[in-house]
């Protein structure tokens, strides 16, 4: 019966070094031999789909950049929308407000204005001259006169601030004067007209054709 395991026994350190290491592979291949065809397409189907994988997840990254992208557009159209209308909009309601107040100034001016004017003349029209006698005569005729110089003074104001009351605004429905043709100022003229009008024309050149002819005729004398 042998002995148990003594560490003091011999034990071939050569032999335990080169002792052959497990050559199978991570697919159970052997590395030291050739892949056989079941091997190889079983390699092929793990590669296809880790290609179909990467794939998936370029589709996915792609949808992902185009969400983005879209993301970045809608938020560059919010500012310079947004920018855009602040500008328009505050630019508006100045304007806005201070044409309203114009209208609200002008509105309270015309609504005094018509107001003196409807008191002047139910002034005016209160006066009767008719029953005026003899005794009181002098003293309503200077109530009257006094009463059309104050109405006198409204009318004229009124006149100052508005001019639609001396009848500065033409209606738009007055005709520009009509512009007459050349051949219509012709057909109206007489032969008269039409020879001088002839003449006016012509005159430079038959100035230089006499001039011409005359010296012409001073040359062929003094030959």
């Amino acid at each position: 019966m042998p002995a148990d395991y003594d560490g003091t026994d011999f034990v071939d350190s050569d032999f335990q070094s080169t002792k052959k290491p497990d050559l199978t592979g991570a697919h159970g291949v052997s590395v030291g031999r050739p892949p056989t065809r079941e091997e190889i397409e079983t390699k092929v189907g793990e590669t296809q789909q880790r290609l179909l994988s990467l794939k998936r997840m370029q589709e996915e990254l792609e949808r992902e950049r185009a969400a983005l992208e879209e993301a970045r557009r809608r938020r560059s159209e919010y500012q310079t929308g947004r920018e855009e209308m602040l500008q328009s909009l505050t630019r508006g309601v100045g304007l806005l407000e201070e044409a309203e107040f114009n209208s609200r100034r002008d509105a309270e001016q015309l609504a005094r204005t018509l107001t003196e004017l409807r008191e002047a003349l139910v002034k005016v029209q209160s006066v009767h001259d008719e029953t005026w006698t003899q005794d009181n005569y002098s003293v309503e005729l200077t109530r009257a006169l006094t009463i059309i110089d104050n109405a006198r003074m409204e009318w004229n104001a009124a006149r100052l601030k508005w001019p639609l009351l001396n009848g500065q605004i033409a209606s738009e429905t007055e005709s520009a004067p009509a512009v007459k043709s050349p051949a219509a100022s012709f057909e109206s003229m007489n032969f008269a007209g039409l020879c001088r009008l002839g003449l006016a024309l012509t005159w430079p050149l038959v100035v230089v054709t006499l001039g011409a002819l005359g010296v012409l005729i001073a040359l062929l004398v003094r030959h």
